[in-house]
């Protein structure tokens, strides 16, 4: 029980920076998209390195043109409780690198299921500037597939995004925040949650009062079993004493 609170303790000290690296990168300065993420190495369709762990949440900004061929739309993601799609623009760079950047969210075409897709605003022609958060991939995408022009997929799935794509493409995505010119007003920005890291204090709590617990709870009951032993002891003793004695032979 004491190693499953440390476990949660360790829980806890980690989401806790995950939220100060939050709070951090809403209130820097964006810096040079370099300074974030390293420059993809390889050609057409790789995948640069992952962000470092501290930079994850860094504002950074970036400047190149979008490419409106290859708009990617991530289903099945929820805002103020509705089902939409992600929307994901690779922004081309001046050295011919992409880095993605999620644009934000929008419904699904009106009158269909979740699935319908949805009208996209317009993607913005000539020089474009982006400022936004930079985050890691997700797993577990399955198959990307071309809907209409536009890739879709279930997650944000980099490696994969990458093949499809025909330049190198950075290994972390911008989630908007600012851009020049001005963002369509459809799109909803895609809400930032705070990683719960007092539930895992609370686990702490939980399981370091389930060990003292254990350890009263044993100390109280080895005790009780002594004094019954004890007595027992003594009620033979007494016993013994108050027998006759039997007499000899003649």
């Amino acid at each position: 029980m004491v190693l499953l609170g440390n476990w949660q303790l360790d829980r806890y000290h980690g989401r806790t920076e995950i939220n100060e690296r939050i709070d951090a990168g809403q209130r820097m300065a964006p810096v040079p998209l370099r300074d974030a993420l390293a420059t993809p190495p390889g050609g057409p369709g790789s995948l640069g390195p992952a962000p470092a762990e501290e930079k994850t949440w860094t504002k950074a900004t970036a400047t190149g043109r979008y490419d409106a061929s290859n708009v990617i739309l991530v289903r099945g993601r929820s805002v103020e409780r509705r089902v939409g799609f992600e929307v994901l623009t690779p922004l081309v760079l001046a050295d011919g690198t992409a880095v993605l950047v999620n644009r934000g969210w929008i419904p699904p075409a009106p009158g269909g299921d979740a699935t319908a897709q949805p009208a996209v605003p317009a993607t913005p022609s000539g020089e474009v500037t982006v400022a936004g958060r930079v985050r890691t991939g997700e797993e577990g995408a399955g198959a990307v597939t071309r809907r209409d022009g536009r890739l879709e997929s279930r997650r944000i799935d980099l490696p994969r995004l990458a093949r499809e794509l025909p330049y190198p493409v950075h290994g972390g995505y911008l989630l908007l925040d600012e851009q020049t010119p001005t963002a369509d007003p459809a799109f909803v920005a895609v809400p930032v949650g705070h990683a719960n890291n007092w539930q895992n204090l609370g686990y702490v709590v939980q399981w370091w009062i389930f060990a003292v617990m254990s350890l009263f709870g044993y100390g109280w009951a080895a005790r009780r079993e002594a004094r019954r032993r004890s007595g027992a002891l003594g009620e033979a003793s007494a016993d013994r004493a108050a027998e006759p004695a039997t007499p000899g032979p003649a």
